[in-house]
């Protein structure tokens, strides 16, 4: 028996298909209206008028997932806290809505550590990787595996501020520890007190990095892989062309054993995005992670919605 959620899945995929097709039919229009003349024109002119149907039938998929999404988040995350992690690309409206769907899927809010652009300056990298060596918790190991600083404060992070079911989190005095040494060297921002143990982690970032960010996406993806091997799991989400290149969620969904730790969607500007967030980390939860969007990379537009071909 079909569900109202697997029903409501297949009617967002039809409407991302949608919103597709009219990307690609907008940039087809525009290149070439201006080159014709006559009845090409008249046939540019029905396309432009079928677009406009299509635009505002993706208006309606977004108004339609926006009003159903509290009924298929109900309770997916109850009784797991949520850590917020921010690049400094993020926007601040996808992180509102975010913490808001957050909310309504019953999760507890962890608190929001932003990194700041210190994190992701190259020359910074040394800096940073003696800071964290010198705030590993007593009786706590990082990874050898993770030489690079991105890996290494993910790592820090993680097994600082999350757990797994059965384990007890680190001490108050650990945890305030990394947070106040991070701080200090210029590499995170948080509000004092807010930050709590976590089950799972959600890294929100913006969208598609250009040639000169050297290795923004490398440490950004880096850190919210090795943040969430740590937990319960966790999602990367970033707007529209955030799978590009060496956009984070490019890192990520380019090399297989980071993309067994993490979710990502790649199109968190949308209200679908934000509603395949929270299935994603639903999804974690049961030890089950997707490469989430519209994006190079992704396998699946939505949580339970057909793979890509």
């Amino acid at each position: 028996m079909i569900t109202m959620r697997q029903h409501a899945i297949s009617l967002i995929a039809v409407f991302l298909a949608l919103a597709l097709g009219l990307f690609l039919g907008s940039g087809f229009i525009g290149d070439r209206v201006n080159a014709l003349t006559g009845t090409d024109r008249d046939k540019i002119g029905k396309l432009q008028d079928e677009r406009d149907d299509l635009s505002a039938q993706v208006n309606a998929s977004d108004s339609f997932t926006s009003a159903i999404a509290g009924r298929l988040t109900k309770d997916v995350l109850k009784g797991q806290s949520v850590l917020v992690v921010t690049s400094p690309d993020a926007a601040d409206g996808d992180v509102t809505a975010l913490k808001g769907m957050l909310n309504d899927a019953g999760a507890a809010f962890a608190g929001q550590i932003a990194l700041t652009t210190s994190f992701i300056r190259d020359e910074n990298a040394s800096k940073l990787r003696t800071i964290v060596d010198q705030s590993i918790p007593t009786g706590a190991q990082l990874r050898v595996e993770f030489t690079d600083s991105g890996s290494r404060t993910g790592d820090l992070l993680g097994v600082s501020l999350l757990h797994r079911a059965g384990q007890r989190p680190a001490s108050d005095a650990d945890r305030r520890t990394v947070l106040d040494t991070l701080r200090g060297g210029g590499f995170i921002e948080y509000a004092e007190g807010t930050v709590k143990p976590a089950d799972l982690v959600l890294v929100v970032t913006g969208g598609e990095m250009g040639r000169d960010s050297g290795a923004q996406g490398q440490l950004v993806g880096r850190l919210a892989a090795t943040m969430a091997m740590r937990g319960q799991g966790g999602a990367l989400v970033g707007r529209t062309g955030s799978a590009e290149g060496g956009s984070p969620i490019g890192v990520i969904r380019s090399d297989p054993a980071l993309g067994n730790a993490i979710s990502t969607v790649d199109n968190v500007d949308r209200e679908t995005g934000r509603l395949t967030t929270i299935l994603a980390l639903g999804e974690e939860l049961s030890g089950r992670s997707g490469a989430f969007g519209t994006g190079p990379g992704a396998t699946a537009i939505t949580v339970g919605a057909e793979p890509a071909k």
